[in-house]
């Protein structure tokens, strides 16, 4: 059986983070064996939340589907908690922007035709080889019912599941350009450099003074691989050979050249999770401009 502190790590990953984090390989429920003593799930009404005698209070709605304060002060004990014990610096205030998020992560799923059973939920915990006093006692500690518990592992599966359609749409291969940098911290050094590469000095010859190391290479990227975006539009208007004028961005003030380029050059491991991401944030601007979301917090 699992020790404490490794449950409560792998349930925190898996309830709060698998919505929001890219992962490589889409969601794959694989039988294992029948593990004993796995706790028993509560039985899934066909509403998305069970009934109750007098209504729930909410915290925002979702096209209709209510994020109620329990399951609201359930993830935020649960954030506090893991940002604590040092598992992830999440703040508080992105806590109902991550459960809008999974939920319309989660409301595409369902649209798309994904069903996630009562079997599905039990063979994660069957996965993990929880017993009943462990669960409890980690979802007495923040405050989930039985109820919001199966709920918030549906919202989560679901949502991951989603997050990896949309990354899955992201090709391995796009436009690149091969660039290095002369990075600068005043103006007016800048303006000094520029004036010697107009006058013939070669770009390689600055750019080593200022970056022995890597000679201000910055490698192959693709459009919205750097930190500064505000240089994509420059940059990928040059030709090989060609530099820019001084771009002043927070980081400093840049002189850029491009090398090389490729119309259809393949992404390194490292870009091509930061497309991913990238579709995931652009998909869930678009997603939230088309939805009628309500907050009820102060």
């Amino acid at each position: 059986m699992i020790a404490m502190k490794t449950f409560l790590t792998l349930l925190f990953l898996m309830v709060g983070l698998m919505a929001c984090s890219p992962s490589e390989q889409p969601v794959v429920e694989t039988p294992v064996e029948k593990i004993t003593n796995t706790p028993q799930l509560p039985t899934h009404t066909q509403t998305p939340f069970a009934p109750s005698a007098t209504p729930m209070a909410l915290v925002a709605s979702v096209n209709g589907d209510p994020i109620t304060r329990e399951t609201y002060e359930a993830e935020l004990a649960r954030f506090r908690g893991a940002s604590e014990g040092g598992l992830v610096d999440f703040p508080e205030e992105k806590v109902l922007t991550d459960l809008i998020d999974q939920t319309l992560l989660a409301q595409a799923a369902a649209e798309a035709g994904f069903v996630i059973t009562d079997d599905i939920l039990q063979e994660r915990l069957r996965q993990w080889d929880i017993d009943d006093q462990v669960l409890d006692a980690w979802m007495t500690t923040y405050g989930y019912s039985p109820e919001s518990f199966v709920e918030t592992m549906r919202r989560s599966i679901a949502a991951a599941w989603m997050r990896d359609q949309i990354m899955a749409e992201v090709p391995g291969s796009v436009e690149q350009v091969h660039a290095r940098q002369i990075l600068l911290y005043n103006s007016e050094e800048a303006e000094r450099i520029y004036q010697q590469l107009q006058a013939g000095t070669e770009f390689g010859t600055l750019a080593e003074q200022y970056d022995p190391l890597t000679k201000g290479d910055l490698g192959w990227f693709p459009r919205g691989y750097l930190t500064v975006p505000e240089l994509d539009d420059v940059v990928f208007a040059l030709r090989p050979g060609e530099y820019s004028p001084v771009i002043q961005t927070l980081l400093g003030y840049h002189i850029i050249q491009v090398l090389e380029r490729d119309p259809s050059r393949p992404l390194s491991s490292d870009a091509y999770r930061v497309l991913q991401i990238q579709a995931v944030q652009q998909w869930l601007e678009t997603r939230r401009d088309q939805s009628e979301i309500k907050i009820y917090l102060p």
